[in-house]
């Protein structure tokens, strides 16, 4: 089976045309024809090598939706024409100690969809049947793409941290990441709060579900907050004034970080006083995706997408690259 795709060979690259053979489906794997794909900041890393993985030639894409088109022999819980989804992970071990705890995306040995192997900058891509996630009734496969990531991403959170309805959670940061979470946050029935450096977002920060909005390049902002969160969650990706969001939590608080910070540099006293606490996750198992999108269905929850041909991915990596975008881009197939 050839599959059509759009692959750089060397880093910092254009994509270009690229076909390859994709072999005989195994018993546990399916077939997605791709309806579309998000783009995110890690298919920036991989396609720069910036993480010293990358295999060239790459099809770069791992937040997918689409259409089953074919199940091996050992899969009976999902069939053809079917719409699923398929984020980060292509595979894991599933005998693991993570994988039997439903803790797959911990599995030291699960798969990446773009390490070692060709994403969904494609009209196919085939994964293992335990990561391929149906799409609810209302969640549609023009957005769905980036639930797998940058969704999932903020949404594990609140699971993980058993976050409640009565909680104030803020949020720093609403763009890629940050907006999905203002929009769970809100239909969770939180007291959600949007933190930002750029006060021209208010209007929109509101109109993603943020309660409140905080503009914290005031240096005192933080300081009138004093004790007021149960969670902050930190879906930037530079390095803040650790010491003030900590000083921002409530007694046993938590500041949960999902962007990838270079460091944390923090005063440990008044976390030990408060009995606060640092955490972090990656992206969330796939029972907790479904969750996601269980829970995304009955409130109506999607990302805020631009849309480009998958012919014109240049264009859109150009656009993400130079940090334009709205939220999310999205990729449509037009092979």
């Amino acid at each position: 089976m050839i599959v059509k795709a759009y692959a750089a060979k060397a880093p910092e690259k254009s994509l270009e045309p690229f076909e390859y053979e994709l072999g005989d489906i195994g018993a546990d794997q399916v077939d997605i024809d791709v309806s579309s794909c998000g783009i995110c900041h890690s298919d920036l890393s991989m396609l720069d090598n910036h993480w010293d993985i990358t295999e060239y030639p790459i099809v770069p894409g791992h937040e997918i939706a689409g259409t089953i088109r074919a199940v091996g022999k050992g899969v009976t819980h999902l069939t053809p024409g079917q719409n699923v989804g398929l984020g980060w992970f292509a595979e894991s071990c599933m005998t693991c100690q993570q994988c039997l705890s439903g803790n797959h995306n911990l599995c030291p040995d699960a798969v990446g969809v773009i390490v070692g192997r060709h994403g969904g900058f494609a009209d196919r891509v085939r994964a293992h049947k335990g990561w391929v996630i149906p799409l609810p009734a209302g969640v549609s496969t023009k957005t769905a793409g980036p639930l797998f990531c940058g969704g999932i991403t903020v949404f594990n959170p609140i699971v993980q941290n058993n976050v409640r309805p009565t909680d104030r959670v803020a949020v720093v940061g609403i763009g890629g990441l940050g907006h999905m979470a203002l929009r769970f946050l809100n239909a969770w029935g939180c007291e959600v709060t949007a933190f930002s450096t750029s006060p021209d977002k208010e209007s929109a920060a509101r109109d993603l579900g943020a309660h409140n909005f905080v503009n914290t390049a005031d240096s005192g902002a933080l300081e009138k907050l004093a004790g007021h969160f149960d969670m902050i969650l930190v879906t930037v990706n530079v390095a803040l004034d650790w010491d003030a969001y900590i000083g921002a939590l409530s007694p046993k608080g938590k500041l949960h970080i999902v962007g990838a910070a270079p460091s944390v540099e923090a005063t440990v006293f008044p976390m030990i006083l408060g009995q606060r606490s640092f955490g972090g996750s990656p992206l969330g198992s796939p029972a907790t995706m479904a969750s996601m999108l269980d829970f995304a269905a009955r409130h109506v929850i999607e990302p805020v997408t631009e849309a480009f041909p998958m012919s014109k991915v240049n264009d859109a990596l150009e656009k993400l690259r130079s940090g334009k975008p709205g939220h999310r881009i999205v990729l449509e197939n037009d092979f």
